[in-house]
């Protein structure tokens, strides 16, 4: 294990990259979602033409960034915008870490209906209530540590989950220290398959159908080391009951994608590999979503179009005709009703009591 003043180096040298303070964010601040025991923050975008029962997305940001940020370089709103579905962006402070980190390594964070875990699941219930959103279609990403994190949040909670995208992350419960989270980061100490997997299933006790999952790392990544890459799959091959080697494999220009299909002909596990890239997540600008930034590598890949290409959110490159739909102001026009403030709080804390989340 390391020492710990090579740990607080690294922790010194993190400090150093400034989070981006972007103008302009269509975001607006998600308030009151109940306990909040992890004491985040969360903001979240509606598009202005919402379908019924629409999906939401769920995006984790890296060490150092913002919700704001993220969003700016990924361009997940505006997808959003574009496709017709809802994003919530759960956000650090740096009261819980210095370095704006998801406590991804902290177990009193990454269990089920605890600490940062548990305030990110009452952000989802309120979202699912206020916006009727498709429980069946609700999905989560994240970068680094929100990828680890978004990892623990598809452990813990793969009843709430249909997929999940972890972007240059690391297994879950692979470290219980800040010392281990460098170690496993560069690759040292990870469990064996036999032990991640067992991790895996003793987050929950799910017994039904398993969140698919998009594992994504550049092969130049000497921050995360892409042996954490293969690690998220093997944790996930058990639950899946996948073999080690996948069904099939594609090379393409500037990324490899690997695929372990389920019995039921799913995309259960899926790998890309960008090729040389170092740590971050990958956006192609040219595609007119997100753009270069730090941890925002502008490698000819977009990762958000392609991750919600495969979760069916967005069907091809091309924007969507606007639907004739109604905009939320029209649809409340329409059906007007008293006491509307309180009766949307009402609809939202019922959610929350519900999915146990609020007494």
């Amino acid at each position: 294990m390391r020492s710990l003043s090579d740990t607080l180096e690294r922790l010194a040298r993190l400090r150093a990259v400034k989070p981006a303070a972007p103008t302009g964010s269509i975001l607006r601040k998600l308030d009151q979602f109940g306990s909040n025991p992890g004491a985040l923050t969360a903001w979240h975008h509606v598009p202005k033409h919402l379908p019924a029962a629409p999906a939401l997305v769920v995006v984790l940001h890296g060490c150092t960034q913002t919700a704001a940020g993220y969003d700016a370089g990924s361009g997940w709103s505006a997808l959003a915008e574009d496709y017709g579905f809802v994003v919530l962006f759960p956000e650090q402070v740096r009261q819980n870490n210095a370095n704006l980190c998801f406590n991804w390594f902290n177990a009193a964070d990454t269990r089920r209906d605890e600490g940062e875990a548990m305030s990110i699941r009452q952000m989802i219930a309120t979202v699912v209530a206020a916006h009727r959103i498709d429980e069946r279609r609700v999905y989560i990403t994240g970068l680094s540590a929100g990828g680890a994190m978004a990892n623990a949040m598809l452990a813990c909670y793969p009843d709430v989950f249909a997929g999940g995208a972890i972007i240059a992350g690391l297994p879950y419960a692979a470290a219980s220290t800040v010392p281990e989270a460098f170690d496993r980061m560069r690759g040292q100490g990870l469990p064996k398959p036999n032990d991640l997997q067992a991790s895996l299933r003793a987050a929950s006790r799910h017994e039904g159908a398993w969140p698919t999952v998009s594992v994504w790392h550049g092969t130049g990544d000497n921050t995360v080391v892409p042996e954490n890459a293969a690690a998220i799959v093997a944790q996930w091959r058990g639950v899946h009951a996948l073999p080690e080697q996948p069904t099939s494999s594609q090379t393409f220009a500037k990324y490899s994608r690997s695929v372990w299909r389920d019995e039921r002909g799913t995309d259960a596990i899926e790998l890309y590999r960008i090729s040389g890239m170092a740590h971050g997540t990958p956006v192609d600008a040219s595609t007119g979503y997100g753009h270069g930034a730090p941890f925002m590598l502008d490698v000819g890949v977009s990762s958000t179009v392609e991750i919600a290409r495969t979760w069916g959110l967005a069907a091809s490159f091309e924007r969507r005709e606007r639907p004739k739909t109604e905009t939320l102001d029209e649809r409340r026009a329409r059906h007007p009703s008293d006491g509307g403030g309180n009766k949307i709080q009402s609809v939202i804390e019922n959610a929350l009591r519900s999915a146990g989340l609020m007494k």
